[in-house]
């Protein structure tokens, strides 16, 4: 994953990741499909998850394990989680696919047991999600393989994220990027608080991005002017498909014009720079200078009647304006010459 090892070079591209999660509906030959859409559209990265719905909660259907608003309002997480998983016999294939077309393969694991599993496929680096970033154990273990971890930081406090921060340090890890976040499906703008991304670069010393779950491009163009270096965004093939993720990802075109404004935005920042370019040196030409805007005869003065700030740049620079006024000319000059020091000297006769 080379595009991650270069994050922390200011002038390095953005990264993008297309998060698949239960876009694939449960075929396998749609997630392979999603996988070339990501690599056609722009994609650095694919992403899934890895969990079953006994890894990450049991099948109760009580209070505390039904979902009451959103929405995904009546499921309880189990049934939600059964219809969203990707299957882990898929995984290590689907890997291999990724591999195949030149696109990285990334997953976020939601246990122990997901960790080892992603050992043994050989992940080159761990998502974590906001909903995981207070699970401390999981932290540690997954900082303790001493991979690029991935973190998003939705609903967390500066003191969770501080603590996740820590125990992954503690492991000896310091390949970590931090993503803002807002957990919200779909997340609105008034929600999204990118600048608490810069914060969190200052507080944290570490690359910063954006796990967007908002609808459309803006919110991740924007994040990449203001130094983002990693954007993830949920991809589908349509959001007329019925799946769990599908009202609020990205579909193959859109992903791919969001990749197009990011690579602009980029170029468009470019790096600090005050030379001039060539186009620039063109344009300098139709500046402003000391221009004749009426005949003046020898020995006449200059006033602002016959003397005038204009464009193009060929005279005298507008900053000696009011020093050659009331001066005298030494010759005749027509209307329209360039006003120059051959003319008549700033300090006059």
């Amino acid at each position: 994953m080379k595009g991650l090892k270069n994050l922390n070079n200011n002038n390095s591209k953005c990264y993008i990741i297309a998060e698949m999660s239960a876009n694939h509906g449960g075929k396998f030959e749609k997630a392979v499909e999603i996988i070339h859409a990501a690599k056609e559209a722009g994609a650095d990265c694919i992403k899934i998850q890895t969990y079953t719905p006994d890894t990450i909660t049991i099948d109760c259907d009580n209070e505390y394990f039904t979902i009451n608003e959103g929405s995904w309002k009546g499921e309880t997480l189990y049934s939600l989680y059964k219809k969203a998983y990707t299957p882990w016999q898929w995984q290590d294939r689907l890997k291999k696919e990724a591999d195949k077309i030149g696109i990285d393969f990334l997953s976020t694991p939601f246990d122990k047991t997901a960790v080892d599993f992603l050992e043994d496929i050989e992940v080159e680096a761990y998502k974590i999600a906001s909903f995981e970033v207070v699970d401390i154990p999981l932290i540690k273990y997954i900082a303790s393989k001493g991979k690029p971890i991935i973190m998003s930081t939705g609903m967390a406090t500066l003191d969770e994220i501080t603590e996740a921060v820590n125990t992954i340090r503690k492991e000896g890890n310091n390949k970590i990027f931090i993503l803002k976040c807002s957990s919200a499906y779909p997340s609105i703008p008034e929600n999204m608080n990118l600048n608490t991304m810069i914060d969190m670069k200052k507080n944290f010393n570490v690359p910063v991005g954006l796990s967007d779950h908002s609808l459309g491009s803006i919110a991740a163009t924007t994040a990449v002017a203001m130094g983002a270096k990693i954007i993830e965004k949920h991809f589908c093939l349509s959001r007329e498909d019925d799946t769990a993720d599908s009202f609020f990802s990205m579909e193959p075109n859109e992903f791919k014009e969001m990749v197009h404004n990011i690579r602009l935005a980029e170029r468009a920042m470019g790096k600090i720079n005050y030379e001039i370019s060539e186009k620039e040196k063109i344009s300098r030409s139709h500046r402003k200078s000391i221009f004749v805007v009426r005949d003046i005869k020898k020995g006449e003065k200059l006033t602002r009647e016959n003397i005038r700030v204009i464009r193009p740049a060929q005279g005298l620079e507008p900053k000696y304006y009011e020093q050659v006024l009331g001066k005298v000319s030494k010759t005749d000059i027509k209307k329209g010459t360039p006003f120059t020091k051959d003319i008549i000297s700033i300090e006059g006769d």
